[in-house]
């Protein structure tokens, strides 16, 4: 009779637990529906995941299926809404309203950084103090002592004669245009520049790589779907580790740093940053402390350092695959500028076909095809479309950068794109890559700088091409945070020796 009684209380609860699933995926699918009744109109997405299976098996297809939709559409990560801007002119009547200037909490990048930081924390009192501080000092150690410029042109010199410690043979260029790139925000952020055979920050590069593809991978976005998991072993815990070690090396900085900070003469972001935490003190609304100065270094640092590198990277690609392209510019770097003398910001007016060059490879490299993320913070309306609080915001940068009506070669490489009809430099009203309104990108001049000078140096004086038998290059890229090129080799000749 007992284990007649048991049989009957197991299958009552396994009936219990079946009709409660159904329950739940009915509730499930009428929320859903609601939703969908509100917002922009996008793919039907599966109950509790979303849209998150269509965007792993194929983020890149995904991503560019989204203009069907129209000039807004709506995605699901997990059971919360997404809402994409698809077209120039939707994203900029969004994005620079102070309403679209949050960030949403992402779980994994709360976990590394405590909400602490610039360029991920969430919209409020802190964000201004911290966005405000870091434009005015870096702004300001661009002008004292050496400019961007100056380190931008120093640091040319160290990456050609780095490069060409392989010239004519097979090399991989990532850890040298990384370590150029990092040095630069290195230099203003910690007042030094990195040799490029310093094995301690060699190993900090790895692991900046190592985050950015994690974060992006499936792992990445299943952490953030369900954030307990950090109890867990798995490779988020790869992500933690790193992020700890990247803090440790900024932290002994910062220590370095207070034993000899002099007051009267700062000589870096971190002196700038240790002196106003002591100016104040006194104020109770200050969100100056050393914690928040060391997520905030890493903030400069890592986004510093990957976009350059990354996007020079991908230049390299093109530039190879369009042989005509890199011999056109170097041509006229050649006839402006001469075998010697290394480019200035002030050259461009005169070296129109490499800078519209320049504008192509961030344009068809599209480094983040869905931009940053943003999140309303409070409720609005856009295009018609009641918008509520904490509602994340995409700009489908893919789409916009592809777009036939403003592009005359939207799916090729072609620096005609940047052209006019006179052969000057003309940029379209839609190249937005680093965003707009009170979000824009904070290291955009030094961005603009960076890729500019190095780009035209390099191909001043090296010539690029691939190895004799060289590997399979797949042009969908790695998805990770960034849109990131595989490893590759290349070739690289001086042009003294050629000519």
């Amino acid at each position: 009779m007992w284990v007649t009684l048991m049989k009957l209380d197991l299958a009552s609860v396994g009936l219990a637990l079946f009709l409660g699933l159904v329950f739940l995926v009915l509730f499930e699918f009428i929320r859903i529906n609601s939703y969908r009744g509100r917002t922009p109109p996008g793919p039907r997405p599966l109950p509790f995941v979303g849209s998150l299976p269509h965007f792993i098996k194929g983020p890149r297809e995904f991503v560019r299926s989204m203009l069907q939709y129209g000039e807004m559409a709506t995605v699901y990560l997990g059971r919360k809404p997404i809402i994409i801007l698809n077209t120039v002119q939707v994203t900029k009547e969004a994005l620079v309203q102070e309403a679209f200037s949050g960030r949403p909490a992402i779980p994994l990048i709360e976990w590394t950084t405590n909400g602490l930081g610039i360029i991920m924390v969430t919209f409020g009192h802190s964000w201004r103090q911290q966005r405000r501080f870091a434009l005015h000092t870096l702004r300001n150690f661009g002008l004292q002592k050496k400019s961007v410029e100056d380190l931008v042109i120093e640091e040319s010199r160290y990456l050609i004669s780095e490069i060409l410690k392989a010239e004519g043979k097979s090399m991989n260029p990532q850890h040298a245009l990384q370590n150029a790139a990092s040095n630069i925000i290195c230099s203003i952020v910690f007042g030094d520049r990195f040799d490029y055979d310093d094995k301690r920050f060699s190993y900090l590069l790895k692991m900046l790589n190592e985050n950015l593809m994690l974060a992006g991978s499936p792992a990445g976005q299943f952490f953030n779907l369900v954030p307990f998991i950090k109890h867990f072993p798995g490779p988020h815990q790869k992500v933690k580790q790193n992020a700890n070690e990247v803090l440790g090396f900024i932290r002994k900085q910062v220590e370095e740093h207070k034993q000899t900070l002099d007051p009267d003469s700062p000589r870096d972001f971190i002196d700038a940053y240790l002196l106003e935490i002591e100016k104040q003190k006194s104020n109770e609304d200050s969100t100056f402390h050393e914690e928040n100065l060391v997520i905030s270094a890493a903030d400069l640092f890592q986004a510093g350092t990957n976009t350059t590198s990354t996007t020079i990277r991908w230049g390299l690609i093109f530039l190879i695959q369009n042989p005509d392209v890199q011999e056109r510019c170097h041509e006229e770097i050649v006839r402006v500028l001469g075998q010697d003398r290394f480019p200035s910001m002030d050259d461009r007016d005169q070296l129109p076909y490499t800078y519209a060059t320049v504008h192509e490879i961030q344009r068809y490299a599209n480094l983040v095809p869905m931009g940053v993320t943003h999140e309303t913070i409070h409720p609005t309306k856009l295009r018609g479309y009641d918008i509520p609080q904490g509602t994340m915001i995409l700009t489908n940068l893919a789409a916009i950068f592809s777009n036939k009506e403003h592009w005359k070669h939207p799916d090729s490489f072609n620096p005609e794109n940047f052209l006019d009809e006179n052969g000057h430099f003309s940029k379209p009203e839609c190249f937005i890559p680093f965003s707009l309104g009170p979000r824009v990108c904070l290291g955009e001049t030094l961005a603009r700088t960076g890729l500019f000078l190095y780009i035209t140096s390099l191909l001043q004086r090296i010539h690029f091409s691939w190895p004799p038998e060289p590997q399979p290059l797949d042009m969908d890229a790695i998805m990770g945070f960034f849109r990131l090129p595989q490893t590759f080799n290349i070739i690289c000749c001086s042009r003294d020796t050629e000519e």
